[in-house]
């Protein structure tokens, strides 16, 4: 199944495709792709290389054209989470969820429930990690808070080393310290 009816025609600028058919900008808005940039539109890296790897995209630069291969190689130049992120895009999209970029947590998405895009606002921030990619308790403990402080649900996205993404709903944890309380001594052996 294809996300648009026709094939994109796009030109690549740094890691960003410029779309000038304004018709087909139009049928990419509906379906949660792109964004206008100083009055251009233009898709991000991920989207990209999800329409590329799907085979709806004709990716040109300058006279040459870009197939999803060179197209990662590009956008790794820019982002070293390219690969994360375009996992966890194209698997979002394969589940009939929109994403549309985060809000600057690393490799995270601002995605919508289904068939609230344009509607609602985003329900759940998804970010992802990679499998034995280690990553600090309170880094991860900030981000849940500040996610939850905007009104959305946390989702963490660890990928595995195969690729696959598996979801995680996750939610503010409360650790205290483990201290001797008055009258309840430790038991020794």
């Amino acid at each position: 199944m294809s996300d648009i009816e026709s094939k994109v025609e796009g030109i690549l600028i740094k890691d960003h495709t410029l779309v000038i058919d304004k018709n087909m900008q139009h049928s990419l808005e509906q379906k949660g792709f792109g964004e206008i940039i100083k009055k251009k539109f233009f898709l991000k890296p991920f989207e990209s290389l999800y329409l590329l790897y799907t085979g709806n995209l004709k990716l040109l630069k300058g006279k040459l054209q870009v197939n999803f291969d060179s197209m990662m190689q590009e956008c790794v130049k820019y982002d070293v989470d390219a690969l994360t992120k375009f996992l966890i895009y194209r698997d979002l999209r394969s589940r009939g969820y929109i994403a549309k970029d985060g809000f600057g947590f690393g490799s995270d998405f601002r995605v919508y429930e289904r068939g609230q895009f344009g509607e609602k606002a985003a329900k759940y921030v998804v970010f992802g990690l990679n499998e034995g990619r280690r990553q600090k308790m309170g880094l991860l403990q900030k981000q849940i808070e500040q996610i939850t402080t905007m009104g959305k649900e946390p989702v963490l996205a660890v990928i595995e080393r195969r690729g696959e993404v598996i979801y995680y709903k996750i939610s503010k944890i409360q650790f205290h310290e483990n201290k001797d309380q008055p009258g309840i001594s430790p038991i020794e052996f």
